[in-house]
């Protein structure tokens, strides 16, 4: 009897490993063919800021180059508000499949802590892609303002706590979390204005409305170039080699450091092998010499890593926004 029991389990064990094993492979066969398909049909890459920011023009050059890799149609939906969370949250619940994408700037990363009720679990339903290009703002002044250094403007606005208006692009964007950082280690009290996007801070900036702005790079230069703002300085730890000759905010509040980036993200559970034949054509894009030197005359370095050093990168920059969100006391819900 008790041999027929040792028999009859040792066969229940087998069929269901074997069952276990078929599933495996069934799995692993259907990826790879979604892999090898991919894609099956048109791809959207969703901008959640505004038309003609930093994330719209690398977005769109990106989307060109897949379209052409692909031989699909690629086209870029902005889908703006509420600091990228409106965009993230749609693309969050969209399909799997690799056909709906997410570019995001470094303040994205600020969400989890900026907003109480996200419509969405930045960690748990976004999944890594890569980190395509990276690079510092720019702290700029409006022409009028008597300052022409990150100590002058430190001193400036030590003696007129309150009297001057800092822009940003909106409540809890990486210029709002670079103004706040600013603040706090410098000692200083400059008031904070949101605007609904980079657009609006910049032309009321350009009308002294308000009269400092840490900006991006992309917009900054020419603007700088034409003498319409002041450059103060970079908020990389070293000087960038687009402008050699301008220095770091660190080397007046040593250890600053507010680096801009741009990651491409997808739905989770989106296949890895997509994942990965999404990233390996973006890396082999962002070296193409054309896109490589027009971001390295803008002041980004093109990156194109993998989506584990992707995600390394996100968690490490949300805790950093964190402690400043923490520390500056910022408040916003949904």
């Amino acid at each position: 009897m008790a041999t027929g029991l040792n028999k009859f389990s040792r066969l229940l064990s087998g069929i269901l490993t074997g069952l276990v094993v078929l599933g495996w492979s069934t799995a692993t066969q259907a990826q790879s063919t979604a892999a090898l398909n991919y894609p099956s049909g048109p791809i959207k890459i969703v901008n959640p800021y505004p038309p003609g920011g930093g994330t719209d023009i690398l977005s769109r050059a990106i989307g060109q180059k897949l379209s052409e890799v692909f031989q699909q149609p690629v086209y870029v939906d902005n889908k703006n508000g509420a600091n990228g969370t409106i965009g993230a949250a749609f693309v969050a619940k969209a399909a799997p499949d690799g056909l709906t994408l997410l570019v995001v700037p470094a303040g994205f990363a600020a969400n989890p802590s900026l907003y109480q009720n996200l419509r969405y679990d930045q960690a748990r339903d976004l999944s890594a892609v890569s980190l395509l290009a990276s690079g510092p703002l720019v702290l700029v002044t409006h022409p009028g303002l008597n300052v022409k250094t990150v100590k002058e403007l430190i001193e400036l606005a030590r003696a007129r706590p309150g009297s001057l208006n800092v822009g940003s692009a909106g409540n809890g964007s990486l210029p709002h979390l670079s103004a706040e950082l600013f603040n706090l280690m410098a000692g200083t009290k400059m008031l904070h204005v949101a605007y609904k996007g980079a657009g609006p801070a910049v032309n009321d900036l350009l009308a002294g409305v308000v009269q400092v702005y840490f900006m991006n790079v992309l917009q900054a230069l020419p603007l700088i170039k034409a003498g319409k703002l002041k450059a103060l300085g970079v908020t990389s730890l070293e000087r960038t080699s687009i402008a050699p000759d301008l220095p770091t905010v660190s080397e007046e509040l040593p250890g600053f450091d507010m680096n801009n980036w741009y990651g491409m993200l997808a739905p989770s559970g989106t296949p890895k092998e997509v994942i990965y034949k999404l990233r390996q054509e973006i890396a082999l894009i962002l070296k193409q010499p054309a896109l490589k030197e027009k971001l390295d005359n803008e002041g980004m370095t093109v990156v194109g890593n993998t989506p584990a050093q992707f995600d390394e990168i996100l968690k490490r920059e949300s805790d950093k926004y964190a402690k400043i969100i923490t520390s500056a006391g910022i408040k916003n819900s949904m």
